[in-house]
């Protein structure tokens, strides 16, 4: 099993299935130009395939800021229901932290829903941290 980045619109619109897991309000005929438009800002969609289906996906993104230095932050990162525990989501996570050392970040972050508790678990297995609150609010038109 490798990890493959996600370079044609096939390879991105067959991440659809796991992405819509995580991301429901995202519609397929959206995914391609949402994806590129990220890309723009550095961001890479990797992804697992097992038997010709994308079983895990992870987008990330590598910045700088004041509060982090050099960091790479994961947008999303989600394993097919069924395909959960058989360790997709390590191999993606390990795949980032080393990507994150390669390029000399000084931090890796994520955010996560609040309601994601088996996510929270994994990511304490990872030595990750809560270290902030994360504060938002939807804006009108």
């Amino acid at each position: 099993m490798t990890i493959e980045i996600a370079t044609t619109d096939e390879e991105i619109h067959a991440c659809y299935p796991i992405i819509a897991q995580l991301r429901p309000h995202i519609e397929p005929h959206e995914l391609v130009d949402r994806v590129r438009d990220q890309e723009r800002a550095g961001y890479q969609l990797i992804f697992i395939r097992e038997e010709d289906q994308v079983v895990a996906i992870a987008g990330y993104r590598i910045s700088l800021s004041l509060a982090w230095g050099r960091f790479l932050y994961v947008d999303d990162l989600v394993t097919a229901g069924l395909e959960r525990s058989h360790g997709y989501g390590q191999q993606l996570m390990d795949w980032m932290l080393d990507k994150a050392r390669q390029a000399k970040c000084d931090s890796f972050h994520l955010d996560s829903g609040v309601q994601r508790h088996a996510a929270h678990r994994f990511y304490f297995r990872n030595q990750l941290s809560i270290t902030s609150h994360h504060f938002s609010m939807e804006l009108e038109d």
